[in-house]
């Protein structure tokens, strides 16, 4: 009888461990819907004026061997895109984008920009689609050193069959107003990411 106790209270004890374990150290997982599909992509990569993977189109503006890094994470609703440069002109400012198809030898080749909801009218400067909410903006502005970084986050998720494929530095911060929205001036670079 007495060893039943004895069992029967460390059961309890253990019960209690275990409650006061899970309060105090919540759970660290990423929070997604049951059997969503997280979706990342981490690029570094050097600008040249030949290599598509990452190309500069201006070196003047982006000089070759300036790098930039692109952190993506997406899925359960929201997706999170950060640019970081290093190497460009000091005290300068650049728009960036994601852009719907990859880099090419010509700055057009990278197509518009990547829309969760697609502008029926192109180019897009309708501020209800060419907006940060339905694009992926990451304007930056450099400091003395020529680096800069920029994160935006949407409510949508990049799927297999709707997601940028490169990211565009432009030579202005993007527009917002009617009939401009979303312009930034030249494509200078461009570098290929797997969303």
């Amino acid at each position: 009888m007495r060893a039943l106790r004895t069992s029967a209270a460390m059961l309890v004890a253990a019960l209690v461990l275990v409650g006061c374990s899970n309060s105090e150290h919540p759970s660290t997982a990423p929070a997604t819907a049951a059997g969503a599909q997280v979706r990342t992509a981490d690029v570094t990569a050097q600008f040249s004026a030949s290599d598509t993977a990452a190309i500069t189109y201006k070196p003047d503006l982006v000089p070759v061997g300036a790098t930039a890094t692109v952190a993506s994470r997406s899925g359960g609703g929201s997706s999170t895109v950060t640019l970081t440069v290093n190497g460009l002109l000091p005290d300068h400012h650049y728009g960036a984008h994601a852009h719907a198809k990859p880099c090419g030898a010509a700055p057009a080749d990278s197509g518009p920009h990547f829309q969760n909801q697609k502008d029926p009218v192109s180019p897009s400067v309708d501020p209800a689609y060419a907006n940060p909410q339905n694009e992926v903006w990451l304007d930056i502005s450099t400091g003395g050193s020529g680096a800069a970084s920029a994160t935006s986050t949407v409510a949508w998720d990049f799927t297999d069959a709707a997601h940028p494929a490169s990211v565009v530095i432009h030579a202005n911060h993007t527009s917002t107003e009617p009939g401009k929205a979303g312009t930034a001036g030249d494509r200078l670079a461009c570098v290929n990411v797997s969303f």
